[in-house]
């Protein structure tokens, strides 16, 4: 049995999530237009009703940075990136249950979530 550390986090929306991460894969077929990881956490706003989340950082995004930076990403970055992307659902989403559960990173958005880490 797997046992996993709930988190929480309080949201600009007024809710108090509870999450954790569940696991990485591939994204599959037809979930986004072009090849990407797919982060996926389970969410609670409520700690009655739990659903999954997924955050999908496009491979395209991952290259970008990398060659603005001269580095590649690691893959415990591209976890806090995805993280970060989750948090900023929760904060921007009102009804992230029905609205918020497929959440995509781009080139900029990706940029952006790492400078709040200092991650040059």
């Amino acid at each position: 049995m797997v046992v996993r550390r709930m988190k929480t986090y309080t949201a600009a929306t007024g809710y108090v999530y509870q999450y954790y991460f569940v696991g990485k894969r591939e994204a599959p077929a037809g979930e986004v237009q072009e090849p990407a990881t797919e982060f996926v956490f389970d969410v609670t706003p409520d700690r009655k009703t739990t659903y999954a989340a997924s955050v999908f950082l496009p491979r395209q995004a991952i290259d970008a940075w990398a060659r603005a930076h001269g580095r590649a990403l690691s893959e415990t970055e591209q976890y806090a990136a995805a993280k970060l992307r989750l948090f900023q659902g929760f904060d921007e989403v009102e009804d992230f249950r029905h609205s918020g559960r497929h959440l995509l990173m781009d080139e900029e958005n990706l940029e952006e979530l790492l400078g709040t880490l200092g991650v040059e």
